[in-house]
């Protein structure tokens, strides 16, 4: 497993905002007893890279942020117009969503049924309509949502099935590595090398998404 090394945020000290540097390694550099599924889920491209996770804001951003996030949170609904505010402000930051479902049987439908809308190209529609969404899911609920935004609930379902072990395979992965982590509850966030629990506001993730890119220019992380 790797180590991390704690450190306070340049700007963000007067907030007392602990965060973890993430040093990322390689399976080709790291030691041969940290190699293995541990190592594997917290590699820099898992992290960072996994083709199946969702990106919004621009693609090929020289900074990621990552959200592990549940649909029934009512704290990621809250922060949501707040990335939305980070990423439409920064036009160089790419928002990785990973699904992160722990609160509950509708938490996972949700999931999944958002996941497959991204084979009919409404993902980021389907996403935006539930993380907004006011009061408890279900699965009746969950599907009308998705319907009011544009989604073929019919095919989306359809997809599911038909993609299942890759949905599930994804969704697997996002909650190892997040056990990895250590992390407790959503939203928790990764913003180039360094992890943060809970919400900031946007200004704060302006100050986190600086401070990743002194360290990227500084080589730190590698």
């Amino acid at each position: 497993m790797k180590s991390f090394a704690k450190r306070y945020v340049p700007g963000l000290a007067a907030a007392v905002l602990v965060v973890t540097f993430l040093a990322f390694e390689s399976a080709q550099t790291a030691p041969a007893q940290e190699q293995g599924a541990a190592s594997d889920v917290l590699s820099k491209d898992a992290v960072l890279r996994d083709a199946d996770n969702p990106v919004l804001g621009n693609p090929k951003g020289d900074i990621t942020i990552v959200e592990y996030f549940d649909y029934q949170c009512p704290y990621c609904k809250k922060i949501s117009p707040v990335l939305d505010q980070v990423i439409n402000d920064d036009k160089n930051v790419r928002l990785v969503l990973k699904d992160w479902p722990i609160l509950g049987d509708p938490s996972g439908y949700a999931a999944r049924l958002v996941l497959a809308a991204k084979y009919q190209n409404k993902y980021e529609a389907a996403h935006r309509a539930l993380i907004i969404k006011v009061g408890r899911l279900t699965e009746a609920v969950i599907d009308e949502t998705l319907a009011q935004a544009g989604v073929d609930v019919t095919k989306a379902k359809a997809d599911l099935a038909a993609n299942k072990a890759k949905i599930d395979a994804l969704l697997k992965r996002n909650s190892e590595q997040a056990q990895a982590f250590g992390f407790r509850g959503t939203p928790v966030f990764i913003v180039g090398t360094f992890r943060i629990p809970g919400g900031l506001t946007a200004e704060q993730f302006k100050l986190a998404i600086a401070d990743a890119r002194k360290a990227a220019k500084d080589g730190a992380g590698k």
